[in-house]
């Protein structure tokens, strides 16, 4: 009997493994998509403005289409499956990113707009690849299954910026047409890659979920600091992020530049992730989350500190560490405020929390850099980041009480 279980899990996780090359490869390409936009969509929307302070809002509508499909995508996959699920929303951010290649031909904002919303729809999607990864997976290579997906991540983060670099001045009559045609191309070649995911379909069940109601869950001072940081690391690095490129190129360095700042960045997001897991277990939750919160501020001094291009650089990498340790320290925290059954509901909570603070701070961050400063955008960072400090120390503290 132990023998049969054992190659049970030995056939399962090599179905595992092939499927983790299949989600890693497609994330590779499919999450390049959101680089490019990171790199291009305002400066995009910057030549095509004559007000420039709208100039951050097709990221903003890349922000929300992700806040929308997340729930749809979950939804879509559970009842056709992981493969289908997972090609229509590789479709979706591929004509989402013809369209915006579309709107510097016709040089129509709007359509920019639609085009980047519907990339965020799909960047959805790719947000459920890390989960896939484990649905044929033992429990011991589950760890190991999330962290290879996630290489992914960090190959998407070099693959998109040098897709610009390469690509943005293709047709000279439409500056980026170029690199937002690479973008799906991309996710196309995500799609086909995605033919080759083996994770059998289980149909839905009748099944209600149980637990408490989620207003008594969200009114737990546990639950509103976890969310609390989770929002401000993630509020912060799309506040600074996406004012970022247009900072630079307003302070006369070259486009280039900013597009190779943004992949140090994505780098310094996603690279910590190997071994973010190992410090919490380490050194706790509380401490890595007060770790990506002074990393915040450390960037927001960086940056008031010089204009420069390595002042530039290293803040977006300070900011990109910090948002890691952070978002994901904040994520752990709230999966403690809650019981198995009540899972979906309190992540769909946190989701719709998380990116409507993140769509806020994308469109405000253009406002503030055109009627105010990269300076004072900076400056916006310091009393957020240590209220959330603040609320983080409370809870600390409330914990160590004695009952």
């Amino acid at each position: 009997m132990a023998e049969a279980a054992a190659a049970t899990a030995i056939v399962d996780d090599r179905k595992a493994r092939r499927n983790v090359l299949v989600l890693a490869t497609a994330g590779a390409l499919g999450g390049s998509a959101a680089p490019i936009n990171f790199a291009t969509a305002s400066l995009a929307a910057f030549q095509l403005l004559e007000n420039k302070s709208f100039a951050t809002v097709p990221l903003t509508a890349f922000v929300v289409g992700t806040a929308c499909g997340t729930v749809p995508a979950a939804l879509l996959m559970r009842r056709i499956g992981r493969r289908p699920g997972f090609i229509a929303g590789m479709m979706v951010s591929t004509l989402g990113s013809c369209l915006s290649a579309s709107s510097m031909v016709v040089s129509q904002f709007l359509l920019l707009c639609v085009g980047t919303f519907l990339v965020g729809f799909g960047a959805a999607f790719v947000q459920q690849f890390r989960f896939a990864a484990t649905d044929t997976a033992s429990a011991g290579f589950r760890p190991r299954a999330i962290s290879l997906v996630l290489a992914g991540g960090i190959v998407a983060a070099v693959l998109g910026p040098q897709t610009v670099l390469h690509t943005a001045d293709l047709f000279a009559a439409a500056p980026f047409a170029g690199a937002f045609l690479g973008a799906a191309a991309l996710t196309l070649l995500a799609a086909l890659a995605l033919c080759f995911l083996d994770i059998p379909h289980t149909p839905p069940t009748s099944r209600r979920a149980d637990g408490r109601p989620v207003g008594v869950i969200a009114r737990q001072p546990d639950f509103l600091v976890a969310v609390g940081c989770a929002i401000s690391a993630y509020a912060v690095m799309s506040f600074v992020m996406t004012a970022a490129p247009l900072a630079m190129v307003m302070h006369h360095h070259h486009r280039d530049s900013a597009v190779l700042g943004i992949q140090w960045h994505v780098l310094a997001m996603y690279g910590p992730s190997f071994v973010t897991g190992s410090l919490i277990a380490r050194f706790g939750t509380e401490r890595i989350v007060a770790a990506g919160l002074l990393l915040l501020v450390g960037c927001a001094l960086v940056a008031l500190s010089g204009t420069t291009i390595a002042h530039f650089w290293i803040a977006l990498i300070l900011l990109g560490v910090g948002w890691n340790f952070g978002f994901i320290g904040g994520t752990a925290l709230v999966t403690a405020t809650y019981r198995p059954e009540e899972s979906e509901k309190v992540q769909a909570l946190n989701d719709f929390l998380v990116f409507g603070a993140v769509a806020i701070a994308s469109f405000s961050s253009g406002e503030v850099l055109a009627f105010g400063s990269w300076n004072l955008l900076n400056l916006v960072v310091l009393p957020v980041v240590s209220l959330c400090l603040m609320a983080l120390l409370w809870r600390i503290s409330r914990r160590r009480r004695p009952a």
